[in-house]
């Protein structure tokens, strides 16, 4: 992975450690998605503006995953010590895994991530402790956001120490600069967020994927 001289160091956190109780028995972080399988389409988008990559997932997940990222260099994995805790636990035990002082947090079911949009969050973080889209005024984009990490994990830990599970919570107690969606399109496309729950919308996904 290869950064322009002088760029601040930079994580890349993919979360895939939920069960995906809506996309049926496979994994589809590893399922295969138009030829690729889905999480490596994700790293492939986002390697190039990050330094390292850390993978949130299960224990039992590893060896798939390792496999369909073959490939890829700087890539560890941050397994979750209680599985399918939510997305705000799997952001915590991912950031915790980081050696850079921020990290873009990106879903595994998010196949087409901008990486300028990316590189764009990562110049706006700044002095904030996020940088975090949202769209229309009301929906925050909180799994495809930078965090610096170490105000991000204590607030996250709080929140959870009160069994709080909403990313809001968290999001809410720190100082977070907020991409507007006439930002965003500056940088990206909406579908930058788009993700992939059932097993319908997967075969939407490929079929869009096959035909380009």
């Amino acid at each position: 992975m290869a950064l322009e001289t002088g760029r601040a160091e930079r994580t890349g956190v993919v979360l895939s450690g939920g069960y995906s109780s809506r996309f049926g028995d496979a994994d589809k972080a590893v399922s295969d998605l138009a030829g690729t399988p889905m999480i490596r389409r994700v790293v492939d988008r986002i390697e190039s503006v990050v330094d390292d990559l850390v993978i949130n997932c299960r224990a039992e997940q590893v060896a798939a995953i390792r496999t369909a990222l073959e490939g890829v260099p700087d890539v560890s994995f941050a397994v979750d010590p209680i599985p399918d805790r939510g997305p705000m636990a799997g952001i915590v035990t991912g950031l915790r895994a980081t050696e850079t002082p921020s990290a873009f947090v990106v879903a595994c079911d998010m196949p087409f991530v901008e990486p300028a949009l990316v590189d764009h969050l990562f110049e706006r973080v700044g002095g904030h402790d996020a940088a975090v889209p949202r769209l229309d005024d009301q929906w925050f984009q909180t799994t495809q956001a930078v965090y610096r990490v170490d105000p991000m994990v204590d607030a996250c830990e709080r929140a959870l120490e009160r069994d709080a599970r909403r990313i809001m919570d968290p999001l809410s107690k720190l100082d977070c600069v907020v991409i507007d969606e006439a930002e965003v399109r500056e940088h990206a496309g909406l579908e930058t967020f788009e993700n992939v729950n059932t097993r319908e919308e997967f075969e939407a996904v490929a079929a869009r994927l096959e035909g380009e």
